[in-house]
C-alpha cells in the first residue's frame, strides 16, 4: 500500500472521485415522472396541495429548504395521506402569507427555525393530505358513477368497478368539492405506512438531491436577471460604529462602478459586476464615528461579565432552598465556563436580488428564512404595502440561524440601496464571507459560574449563574418587560433529581450583534451542565452513566436514550490504551439525545475524536435517513465549535475574517458516527438542532476521564 502521507491526488482524480460520489449519492432518488406534452395546469386542493395535469402532486412549503431535508420530510407526510406514488411528488416554497403559512411556534409569523418544521406541520399536513385524498375520492366516485366508499386510491390513481383515473384527471373536479370537516378526517394507520419511517430506496429518496447533483438547483446566488447591478456594503470595523464622513472619488474611478451611496449602517458601492464592486469598496475612504462602538477585547468582556456576578440577577429557577443550600456540610465545587462568540458561516453567503419599481412594487429573490419579516422590512424602507412586495424564497446553502434575523438585515440593506438608486436596475446585494464573519451576527459569548455542594455521596445543591447578551430582547419574539430565558434554555430546566437548585441569569448590554445559532441557548447550557455533572460524579466516585441513571429515574425518555447509547457504545467495556469515553444527554426542541464520544488522548493532552455513538428519541421518525443525516451534521457542527471555533475581538474589532483563521472542522477531524433511533408513537419533534448540544460535553467528559482536568474554556483547541 502506498504511503498516504506522501500521496498528492491530481485534480483529475479528485474530480473523478467527486463525480463517483455524486453518482452514489443520487442512488435512491426519484427522477420524477416523465413530462407530458402540452401545457401543465395546477389545481389547488387547499393551501398546501397542488395537483398537476401531468399527475404531479406539489406540496407548498411554508419552511425553507437549506439542506436540512425539510422539502422531503414535509412532502412525505402529504404523500402518505394522499396515497400518491413517490415519483409524483414535488415541492415549492409557498408565498409570503402569515394567514395561510404562518408558523405557530413563531406566533403565526412565517419562519423556519427552532427545529419546528416537522413538529408544527405534522398534524396540519396530515390533514392537508387526507382532505385532498377525500376530495379526489369524491371526484372519482362522481366520474365512475359509484359510491365513494367503493373507490380505491393507490399510487396516484383512483380505481373502482374496473375503471381508473389519475389524480391529474380528477383534480379539476375535485377542486369543486367542499373540503371535508377536519374533525371527520380518518388518518392512515402506522402499520399501513408506505413512506413514513421507511429507509431510502431506489424509488424513494430526497426530492432536493437530484437537481443538486446535476447542478440544476437554483439558489439565491444563482439568480441574476439581465441588467443586474451588484452592490456590496462597507460597514464599520467595530460594532456600533457609524459613518462620520467618506471620500468616494477613488471608488468611483474603478472601472464598472456606477454609484456610491450611504445607508443607515455603511456605504454601498454599486457596480456592473461583483469584482468591480469589491474593488470599489476597497478604494473607499471612510472616517468612522466610534463614540458608541464596542472598544473592548474578548478578555476584557469576559472579565466584565464575571463582575456582574457580584450582583443579584434574574432568578430563573429555584428548587428547594435555592442558593441558600450552598451553605452546609460537605464539599463545595465551583467552575467558571467561558464560551466565545461563534459565527454561523453557512457555505452560501447572504445575498438577494431586489427588483424595485418606485411606488409600484418590489420583488425580492432570496433564501429567506423569515419571508414575511423580510416583506415587512422592505415595505418599511420602500413605503410599499405588503401586497406590493413579493418574496420569492429560493433554496439556500445553509443557515444555522443566520438567515433568520428579526431585523431582516439583508433585505433592509438591499432595499435601502435600491431606494437610493430609484430602482434603475435589478440589484444583487451581496455579503462576502469576510462581511459575515467580521460584521455579522454571532452566537453570544457567555460565562457560566457553576457551583455545587456534595455531601453524603450526593449532590445536595446545584447552582448555575450565567452572564450573557440577550438575543430576543427588543425583537417581536419577546413581549415587552419579559426576560429572555432562551439565553439559558436547557440550563434552567435541568432534569436531574437534585433537591436544591438555583439558576440565576444576568443579561448584559453590548453593541455586538448577536443571533440564535444552531441550538441557541442549549449550545452552551448543555456543555456547562453535562461536563460539570461529570466533574461532580468523578469527585463522588460514581460512574457517569450509572449516576445519570440514578438522577433520571423520573425522566423516562432521557433515560431511554441514555440506556440505548450506553448499550450501543459498549459503555463499561475495555478500550485500547490511550482511548477514553465520555457521555452526555440533553433534551432540546422536544427531542431527546444521548451521545458517547470515544477519544484518543496523547500524553501531552492532544486529542482526536474517533467515534461518536448517538441515540435519539424524536417521536415518530418521518425519514430515518434524514434524521441520521441531521444527527451526523449536528455532531459535526457542534464538534467544530468546541474544538476550534471562536470569534475574538481586539479593541472592539473582530480578528478572524475567513476559513483560514476562523477554522471549522476539517474532514480529517470528523469521527465515525453511529446513530440509533428510539421507536416511538409520540408526535414527531425536531432533529435539526438536538444533535449539537451533547457532543461538546461528551468529548470534554472523555478528556476528563483521561486527564482528570475540568475543560471550562472553549474552544478546546488541542488535536492529535
Amino acid at each position: 500500500m502506498a504511503d498516504t502521507a506522501s500521496f498528492t491526488p491530481s485534480r483529475r482524480l479528485v474530480l473523478t472521485v467527486m463525480g463517483l460520489g455524486a453518482a452514489g449519492f443520487a442512488v435512491g432518488c426519484s427522477a420524477g415522472a416523465p413530462p407530458i406534452t402540452g401545457p401543465v395546469t395546477q389545481t389547488a386542493l387547499g393551501d398546501y396541495v397542488r395537483i398537476g395535469s401531468d399527475n404531479t402532486v406539489t406540496v407548498y412549503l411554508r419552511h425553507i429548504e437549506f439542506g436540512q431535508g425539510i422539502s422531503t420530510g414535509l412532502t412525505t407526510i402529504v404523500a402518505e395521506e394522499i396515497d400518491a406514488d413517490w415519483s409524483q411528488m414535488r415541492f415549492e416554497h409557498s408565498p409570503a402569507d402569515n394567514a395561510k403559512y404562518g408558523n405557530p411556534a413563531f406566533g403565526g409569523m412565517m419562519g423556519t427555525g427552532g427545529s419546528t418544521a416537522i413538529f408544527t406541520s405534522w398534524q396540519q399536513l396530515r390533514a392537508a393530505g387526507a382532505s385532498a385524498r377525500e376530495m379526489l375520492r369524491q371526484a372519482a366516485a362522481k366520474k365512475f358513477g359509484v359510491d365513494a366508499s367503493d373507490v380505491l386510491l393507490v399510487k396516484g390513481k383512483a380505481e373502482a368497478g374496473g375503471k381508473s383515473a389519475t389524480y391529474g384527471e380528477l383534480a379539476a373536479e375535485a377542486a369543486k368539492i367542499t373540503p371535508p370537516d377536519v374533525t371527520t378526517l380518518q388518518y392512515k394507520d402506522a402499520s399501513a405506512y408506505a413512506f413514513i419511517g421507511k429507509e431510502r430506496t431506489e424509488g424513494f429518496g430526497r426530492l432536493d438531491t437530484p437537481d443538486k447533483v446535476h447542478a440544476k438547483a437554483a439558489y439565491a446566488l444563482d439568480y441574476r436577471p439581465e441588467g443586474t447591478l451588484t452592490a456590496v456594503l462597507l460597514r464599520s470595523p467595530k460594532f456600533g460604529g457609524k459613518v462620520a464622513s467618506f471620500d468616494d472619488s477613488a471608488a468611483k474611478a474603478v472601472k464598472g462602478v456606477t454609484d456610491v451611496v450611504q445607508i443607515s449602517n455603511g456605504v454601498a458601492v454599486v457596480a456592473t459586476d461583483f469584482w468591480a464592486a469589491k474593488k470599489g469598496r476597497e478604494a473607499l475612504k471612510v472616517t468612522w464615528d466610534d463614540s458608541a462602538a464596542e472598544t473592548r477585547s474578548s478578555d476584557a468582556i469576559f472579565a466584565d461579565y464575571k463582575k456582574t456576578f457580584a450582583k443579584s440577577g434574574y432568578e430563573a429557577r429555584k428548587e428547594g432552598a435555592g442558593v441558600s443550600a450552598l451553605r452546609g456540610a460537605g464539599e463545595v465545587v465551583t467552575a467558571d465556563f467561558e464560551f466565545p462568540y461563534l459565527v454561523h458561516a453557512p457555505m452560501e453567503p447572504l445575498n438577494c436580488v431586489i427588483e424595485y419599481t418606485p411606488g409600484v412594487s418590489a420583488t425580492i429573490h432570496s433564501g429567506s428564512q423569515m419571508p414575511t419579516g423580510d416583506q415587512a422590512a422592505a415595505c418599511a424602507v420602500l413605503g410599499l404595502k405588503p401586497e406590493q412586495v413579493t418574496i420569492v424564497t429560493m433554496l439556500a446553502g445553509g443557515s444555522f440561524g443566520r438567515r433568520a434575523t428579526p431585523d431582516a438585515d439583508l433585505v433592509s440593506e438591499a432595499a435601502q440601496v435600491a431606494k437610493a438608486l430609484n430602482g434603475k436596475a435589478p440589484l444583487k446585494f451581496m455579503w462576502t464571507r469576510e462581511d459575515d464573519i467580521r460584521s455579522g451576527k454571532y452566537r453570544p459569548m457567555s460565562v457560566h459560574r457553576m457551583s455545587a455542594r456534595l455531601n453524603k455521596g450526593a449532590i445536595e445543591y446545584w447552582g448555575d449563574t450565567t452572564a450573557i447578551q440577550s438575543i430576543m430582547e427588543g425583537t417581536p419574539f419577546l413581549p415587552p418587560g419579559a426576560v429572555d430565558t432562551s439565553s439559558i434554555e436547557g440550563g434552567f430546566d435541568i432534569p436531574y433529581a437534585i433537591p436544591n437548585i438555583a439558576v440565576d441569569l444576568h443579561l448584559v448590554k453590548a453593541p455586538t450583534s448577536v443571533l440564535w445559532w444552531r441550538s441557541v441557548g442549549h449550545t452552551h447550557t448543555a456543555y456547562a451542565k453535562e461536563h460539570f455533572l461529570d466533574v461532580l460524579a468523578k469527585k463522588l466516585g460514581k460512574d457517569p452513566v450509572a449516576y445519570r441513571r440514578e438522577l433520571l429515574a423520573k425522566e423516562p425518555r432521557l433515560l431511554g436514550v441514555l440506556n440505548l447509547v450506553a448499550e450501543k457504545a459498549g459503555w463499561g467495556t475495555p478500550l485500547p490504551a490511550g482511548k477514553f469515553r465520555g457521555v452526555a444527554v440533553h433534551h432540546s426542541f422536544s427531542s431527546y439525545v444521548a451521545e458517547v464520544a470515544e477519544v484518543s488522548v496523547n500524553a501531552d493532552g492532544a486529542f482526536h475524536v474517533d467515534r461518536v455513538v448517538c441515540a435519539v428519541d424524536c417521536g415518530i421518525v418521518i425519514n430515518p435517513d434524514i434524521v441520521r443525516a441531521q444527527m451526523e451534521g449536528g455532531i459535526g457542527y457542534g464538534l467544530s465549535a468546541i474544538v476550534g471555533e471562536a470569534l475574538t475581538l481586539k479593541d472592539g474589532a473582530p480578528v478572524q475574517s475567513n476559513f483560514y483563521d476562523y477554522t471549522p472542522l476539517r474532514m480529517a477531524q470528523m469521527p465515525k458516527i453511529e446513530v440509533f433511533m428510539v421507536q416511538s408513537t409520540e408526535a414527531p419533534s425536531g432533529v435539526g438542532e438536538p444533535g449539537v448540544p451533547p457532543i461538546g460535553p461528551a468529548v470534554a467528559n472523555a478528556l476528563l476521564a483521561a486527564t482528570g482536568k475540568t475543560y471550562a474554556k472553549l474552544p478546546l483547541g488541542a488535536k492529535a
